[in-house]
């Protein structure tokens, strides 16, 4: 049986590129010289507003499809310099299975070489760099298969409801006034996943007026480990443009206060717009780097600066374009942000080290690295779906298991009576 994520090619409307291939050279030329995909695609899209539905979703499948396939493509070409109209073409026969391919690539009869087997190795066969094959299997051993498949799928649009400004039925029936049908999520209690036509999230009333934002399901797990509560203080480490941080500011509410820093003060710039449309710009804190030493929280959360190989289905040319020697410095730096945070956790608080990576070296690895040097911190299995606890009492999900990005997550509680906020 052939992968979904090769599965589903062939439901792109791809007639609708016949007569328009030329139009694909130069992006497709930038993407593969390195342009990041998402913005081509959108210059792309944007320059021809007169392109019908159909048109513009086999453009853009086209675009994703061979910067991410480009490996397994050249591979089945037989040709590493193959350019970029041979890839489409390739695309469109091999995975796509359309005997048109190449009248609709544009190309002169005869100009394809004739079909290969598929490609036996790993890395060929899933389209991958040699480096990140190597660390699906270091990580998934067995389901290392599944989880290039998983990662080579478009992942869901999945929306967090804000509780600050809705239920999450009232969300449902907003959406779905607008045309956007829901499902409940399965680990994080105020998601809604996307079950009809991608939608434009952010041109929606519900997302103008701050009732949802485009979350992860697993993403808003993290957020949901730290189990705050109403009136609660929280830390968030590493806000960044304040996903998580808004979750917490949903979950603590006007009478709680969540903190929030991050070296890049234009992601935090970021936040105060966002915490202004949710209507948490009284209770979301925003202190820059490093909050004050003398803070003390009931809970922190540390969603470190990581390898994002967990996120990789979120962008299809992000594993071309990732440099993994730059990955042997973060298991450190992660350790020392982590060190840093549970000085602000009272004694009785939990704190949480979370990750969107599966590399151990940055997660189980960096977790028993904390835990050797701070004894007063106890780990515990938080109150999830067993099916994400580990054996050994970390939570991690999985894109093939669970239908989430891969996180990775690791709680402690801090020894002692919690004391007065």
């Amino acid at each position: 049986m052939r992968p979904r994520s090769e599965e589903r090619l062939r439901d792109i409307p791809w007639g609708a590129l016949a007569g328009r291939a030329a139009a694909l050279d130069v992006p497709l030329a930038e993407i593969l010289g390195g342009a990041a995909a998402e913005r081509v695609v959108e210059r792309a899209l944007r320059s021809d507003r007169t392109l019908p539905g159909d048109a513009r979703r086999a453009f853009a499948e086209a675009l994703f499809g061979v910067s991410l396939w480009r490996r397994r493509l050249r591979a089945q070409l037989g040709d590493p310099d193959a350019p970029p109209r041979l890839l489409l073409a390739a695309l469109l026969r091999d995975l796509a299975l359309r005997t048109d391919a190449e009248s609709l690539a544009g190309l002169a009869p005869g100009a394809l070489p004739a079909p290969r087997p598929a490609p036996t190795a790993f890395a060929d066969r899933a389209s991958l760099p040699g480096w990140l094959a190597a660390a699906l299997v270091a990580a998934a051993g067995e389901e290392a298969e599944a989880l290039a498949d998983g990662l080579n799928l478009p992942g869901p649009v999945c929306l967090r409801v804000n509780l600050l400004r809705a239920t999450r039925e009232e969300a449902v029936a907003r959406l779905a006034a607008q045309g956007v049908a829901t499902r409940a999520g399965r680990f994080a209690p105020a998601c809604l996943t996307v079950t009809s036509a991608r939608p434009n999230v952010y041109g929606l009333d519900a997302h103008r007026e701050g009732l949802v934002e485009v979350q992860d399901e697993g993403s808003q797990l993290l957020g949901a480990l730290v189990g705050a509560r109403p009136g609660e203080s929280v830390l968030d480490a590493c806000a960044g443009a304040g996903g998580k941080t808004l979750l917490l500011a949903a979950d603590v509410g006007p009478a709680g206060r969540v903190h929030a820093a991050d070296p890049d003060a234009g992601r935090l710039e970021r936040l105060r717009a966002r915490a202004l449309r949710a209507g948490a710009a009284g209770i979301v804190a925003v202190h820059g780097a490093a909050v004050p030493e003398g803070l003390q929280v009931d809970r922190a959360l540390v969603d470190a600066p990581c390898s994002e190989l967990g996120a990789l289905r979120r962008g299809p040319d992000l594993r071309w374009r990732l440099d993994p020697a730059r990955f042997a410095d973060l298991p450190a730096l992660q350790l020392e942000i982590l060190a840093r945070a549970a000085r602000h956790v009272r004694p009785g608080g939990r704190l949480v080290y979370a990750t969107c990576t599966f590399r151990r070296e940055e997660d189980e690895a960096v977790a028993l690295a904390f835990e050797a040097v701070h004894p007063g911190f106890v780990r515990v299995a938080p109150e999830v779906e067993p099916e994400v606890i580990t054996g050994e009492r970390f939570v991690r999900t999985w894109p093939q298991r669970h239908g989430t990005d891969a996180f990775f997550a690791a709680t402690w509680e801090r020894i002692g009576a919690r004391g007065n906020r």
